[in-house]
């Protein structure tokens, strides 16, 4: 499973960009974008164990392929949605929960390196992380 292992920030693209649209205040912006950002995946067929670590928060995320669930990103932005498997790439196709509208993430192997892509409001930004 490609995805398996410890995986660190390495560098963000748009990613402060991002974070406006999606409503976060400057100072958590700022905060945010220096995260320290460190990610765990453990693949077990169509289930995934996640353990995000960072400078605010640890929390572990257990889910299932097509399974909707939820979620609050580190800000506090509550979302539901579901993972799903298009060739080698994760698709997370979310709603945020006070608003109704749609948050896509996608998360790929390329190389060395796992891509995290979001798209919200129009808005696409890239976390890069390389393995730990």
């Amino acid at each position: 499973m490609a995805y398996n292992g410890t995986w660190k920030i390495d560098r963000n693209e748009n990613y402060e960009k991002f974070m406006e649209v999606m409503g976060v205040n400057v100072m958590k912006r700022k905060l945010g974008a220096h995260d320290n950002l460190k990610i765990t995946i453990q693949q077990d067929g169509n289930k995934f164990t996640i353990k995000e670590s960072s400078n605010f928060r640890t929390i572990d995320i257990e889910f299932t392929l097509g399974v909707n669930f939820e979620y609050s990103l580190a800000d506090g932005t509550e979302l539901t949605g579901s993972w799903n498997m298009e060739g080698n790439k994760l698709v997370g196709t979310f709603t945020r929960k006070d608003n109704g509208k749609a948050l896509t993430a996608y998360r790929e192997v390329i190389g060395d390196e796992l891509v995290q892509t979001y798209r919200y409001e129009g808005v696409e930004a890239k976390r890069v992380f390389k393995r730990d």
